[in-house]
């Protein structure tokens, strides 16, 4: 509804929206707006006791890092907020095959260290949210164990069938799995040791409010990120069975939202749709969650970094403005389920340092993986892209721990770690830092409103983001080589004047002062350039125009 009173609005005051898409924006913003968040693999960040495992006090030693809870330092990163991978009891080091949803996985810790967690970094000002995997369990999750004995409580809280039915799965070549137990069939879309839940079983959906419950008011977390939630009901509708993205997927997923805002209004539910930005904005139009993740835009993202081009990123803007309304869109580079970011680039920091002022410049709420900010690589298989972190130049550890690391570190971890770029300012993890402080200040970036800009170049690219009492003009050259000639232009806009413009940000020294663009009678402008050409190397620039 937001979104279409801000389409209708956009026709009201700037006549065409296809030329020139207006974000929607809420009245008052969304707490996880103004939020910077990073992922974070507890196996994989920082280990306090030696046995070669991250665990929960290994992060609350390392909180300063994130955060020290002083907007004054410039030292530490400056996330607001962390998700946190699977931390219940499971079988695999993953931990989405869970076998108690109560429980911390003994590895990481107890449920008092967690909360303990929860109350250190409150008081830095981070928020917390824990992935909920309500999709599946594992296959020796005492459920599982009790409907595959026939035990008349649980008979039904998975999907078994008799004979076995031809169904792909998502992982395994079929997703129907043979248990000796029960004699009989169980479904499990991704392998056979992850079974389904049954969710048309009232008794399942009651256990995962009270999951929820447990987790917001015993254990204090501020929300869920929705593992898998495409897969959460099959349906047959007309004959076709639909194994993914069924309808009653969304009307579930819809309620357990609200369920979870029940029980916290302030809690946030994030879902993980794997899927092209017209399939999850289905989702999202039927309000299933709070904010839904843009696989899209990232893809996008990573493209304009490497080709230095603007065309498929131009694009994916235009989709996403339109798309969704501005507190429901999640935006990132990369994930624990995908080839790190720094490997699609080959190494090339520069590369990634074009990504990073995409990621916390654009609308959306950035979330940043874990070792993204120091160059981490990584190739699946999945252990590889969720190695521990590297912290220092320490010989097979990389600081991580003082024990054997679980996972082997890879073999250049010594040139990208956390020790050898905190004080070099021109580093990776400085760039990071920096973009997120000003992020972190800035409320135009945080849930402004978008202005695209037409641009002559290929690699000249920006937008202009404002808020009622704040305009900034956003510019980039997306390429690793000096722009060509261009101008850039916009078709409207709701500003009459603009009198001064001041650099807030960029990385380029001596930028001196703009020229204001001439506003039109439609407050749009063409023909601007606001930095001679060439303009250096994957430059950014943001001004402040009063």
């Amino acid at each position: 509804m937001k979104r279409l009173v801000a389409l209708f609005m956009s026709m009201v005051l700037f006549g065409s929206v296809l030329i020139m898409p207006i974000a929607a924006q809420s009245t008052q913003p969304q707490w996880w707006q103004e939020t910077v968040w990073y992922l974070l693999f507890v196996r994989s960040f920082y280990d306090s006791d030696g046995d070669g495992v991250g665990d929960i006090q290994g992060i609350i030693e390392k909180l300063d890092y994130l955060n020290d809870g002083d907007p004054n330092t410039t030292d530490d990163l400056g996330i607001t907020g962390i998700w946190l991978l699977p931390t219940t009891e499971a079988e695999s080091y993953h931990g989405y095959d869970t076998v108690d949803y109560y429980t911390i996985e003994q590895d990481y810790g107890t449920n008092e260290d967690f909360q303990q967690l929860i109350a250190e970094a409150e008081a830095r000002g981070i928020r917390i949210i824990v992935d909920l995997v309500i999709n599946h369990t594992g296959d020796q999750h005492p459920w599982f164990l009790a409907s595959a004995a026939g035990d008349e409580e649980f008979t039904d809280w998975y999907l078994w069938e008799e004979e076995e039915p031809d169904v792909t799965g998502v992982i395994e070549a079929n997703a129907w799995h043979y248990n000796n137990t029960r004699e009989a069939y169980y479904y499990g879309a991704f392998w056979s040791g992850m079974p389904d839940l049954n969710h048309r079983n009232p008794a399942v959906t009651e256990e995962m409010n009270n999951i929820a419950r447990f987790w917001l008011e015993d254990m204090g977390a501020h929300g869920f990120r929705l593992d898998a939630v495409k897969y959460l009901i099959e349906d047959e509708v007309n004959g076709i069975t639909i194994l993914e993205d069924a309808p009653v997927s969304r009307e579930y997923l819809g309620e357990f939202t609200e369920t979870i805002h029940s029980i916290d209004p302030d809690a946030i539910s994030i879902a993980e749709i794997f899927d092209p930005t017209n399939v999850v904005q289905r989702y999202m139009d039927d309000d299933v969650a709070d904010v839904a993740f843009e696989f899209s835009t990232a893809s996008a993202m990573i493209t304009a970094a490497t080709a230095g081009n603007k065309r498929e990123i131009e694009r994916q803007l235009i989709n996403q403005l339109f798309s969704y309304d501005d507190d429901e869109v999640a935006i990132f580079l990369s994930n624990h389920d995908q080839n790190r970011v720094m490997s699609l680039f080959n190494g090339d920091e520069t590369l990634a340092k074009v990504a990073a002022n995409l990621l916390l410049t654009m609308p959306g709420t950035p979330f940043i993986y874990y070792g993204e900010e120091i160059g981490m690589e990584g190739v699946k298989p999945d252990e590889l892209i969720r190695r521990p972190m590297q912290w220092d130049t320490t010989a097979e550890t990389g600081g991580f721990t003082t024990g054997t690391p679980w996972q082997p570190l890879d073999e250049n971890f010594a040139a990208r770690t956390v020790a050898e770029q905190s004080d070099n300012p021109d580093s990776l993890l400085n760039h990071y830092r920096s973009l997120i402080q000003l992020r972190n200040s800035q409320p135009a970036l945080q849930y402004g409103e978008t202005l695209r800009l037409e641009s002559t170049y290929r690699a000249a690219w920006g937008y202009i983001r404002y808020t009622e009492d704040d305009t900034l003009l956003v510019l980039f050259n997306l390429d690793d080589r000096e722009s060509r000639d261009y101008t850039i232009s916009l078709d409207e806009s709701p500003f009459s004047e603009f009198t001064s413009a001041e650099l807030i940000y960029s990385n380029i020294e001596d930028v001196g002062e703009i020229p204001l663009p001439e506003l039109n009678e439609e407050g749009g402008f063409a023909n601007y350039i606001p930095v001679p050409a060439p303009m250096p190397p994957t430059a950014i620039y943001v001004w402040r125009l009063q």
